[in-house]
């Protein structure tokens, strides 16, 4: 009897200690795709917009992973590569929902992929990767990789783009420069610093386009690298590009920075418009306003010249004044010890500071 007790205490701890792993060999042959074939999990893909696209217009490519369970792990995407298309996966996180499905609650995980055809053509994106760690009841946890459907979409190029070379397409899209300084009064010598800035809604700063100093003769340029930067806010991205160029001014002149142009596709109204930049006149100096002019014009002067011209000229309208008042009322001898004593004072203006000898008294020097 006690033999038998032992006998039945041994099979129970062999049960014991061969039910993990018996459990474990259950959870191993279950897989998330033996899931979604049983319709426990499932794994869609879908695109917005899905039609109307242009060539660098932004896709949003939605990847939904729902369990009838919980996500007991972090999942990981695999983007796929397609010529011609830049796939990018700007938020880390995916946003969590829930919803009933057959009577049931389901958990959601929403991951927003962002879509740039590069031309126009008609592409296919392959499945996304997913990896992902799901409960499943008895069987623990499984863990392994789902596959999203592919999906295709045509991006065409409308008749309004079809002359222009480069442009930016987005719902918000704007162009600005400044300058740190007046461009006023400048002489040879100054400085200055010019920034254009680019800014747009829904594209990456990647997607903006340069900006090339201008190379004018007597006005050196000396382009910045630019400064690129990406954010996003609740699916709402937002690129900037801001190029800074110093100017130095090295002759005097007439310089003028062209105007410029840029080509926006505003997705939100579908229409193509022009952003353009203001050409700017900067004159450096007096030289510049005398090359229209001949020497002898008024534009040869400088105002600080022209007043020491009306200074002198009043001076000299002085004298004659005093000139014409007074010497016909002296008489001629009057008149001629004036002119005397006027040469005698001019003499002594004409005599050295110095004596001709340090010591007259002395014989030193001679």
């Amino acid at each position: 009897m006690i033999r038998g007790i032992w006998l039945r205490l041994l099979q129970g701890a062999l049960l014991l200690l061969l039910l993990p792993a018996a459990v474990k060999g259950i959870a191993a042959e279950i897989t998330p795709q033996q899931l979604e074939r049983e319709g426990r999990v499932a794994i869609d893909a879908r695109l917005s917009p899905a039609a109307g696209v242009v060539p660098g217009q932004k896709i949003t490519l939605t990847i939904e992973i729902a369990s009838e369970r919980w996500f007991s792990g972090g999942t990981r995407l695999s983007l796929p590569e397609v010529p011609g298309v830049v796939i990018l996966q700007t938020e880390q996180f995916a946003s969590n929902a829930s919803e009933r499905r057959g009577g049931q609650n389901w958990v959601l995980q929403l991951w927003t992929l962002d879509v740039y055809p590069q031309r126009p053509g008609e592409f296919t994106l392959p499945p996304v990767t997913a990896r992902v760690k799901i409960n499943a009841g008895e069987a623990g946890d499984v863990e392994g990789v789902l596959e999203s459907p592919p999906v295709t979409f045509t991006a065409e190029l409308p008749a309004a783009l079809a002359g222009v070379e480069q442009w930016v397409a987005a719902p918000e899209y704007s162009v600005s420069q400044s300058f740190d300084r007046s461009l006023e009064g400048l002489q040879v010598g100054d400085a200055f610093e010019r920034e254009i800035v680019f800014i747009a809604s829904d594209v990456m700063a990647m997607m903006l386009p340069t900006f090339s100093a201008e190379d004018l003769p007597g006005l050196a340029a000396y382009p910045a690298p630019p400064v690129l930067d990406n954010s996003s806010n609740r699916g709402q991205t937002l690129a900037s590009r801001k190029q800074r160029i110093s100017y130095v001014v090295q002759a005097e002149g007439e310089y003028q920075l062209p105007a410029a142009d840029f080509f926006w596709w505003d997705t939100a109204r579908a229409q193509l418009q022009v952003l353009s930049l203001p050409a700017t006149v900067i004159t450096v100096g007096s030289g510049a306003a005398s090359t229209s002019g001949s020497p002898g014009s008024a534009e040869f002067f400088s105002p600080r010249q022209w007043l020491m011209v009306a200074a002198g000229l009043a001076l000299l309208g002085v004298l004659l004044w005093l000139a014409v008042r007074y010497l016909p009322r002296l008489p001629l001898s009057r008149l001629g010890a004036a002119a005397a004593a006027l040469g005698a004072k001019l003499r002594e203006l004409r005599r050295p500071a110095l004596p001709e000898r340090l010591n007259p008294g002395s014989s030193a020097g001679e």
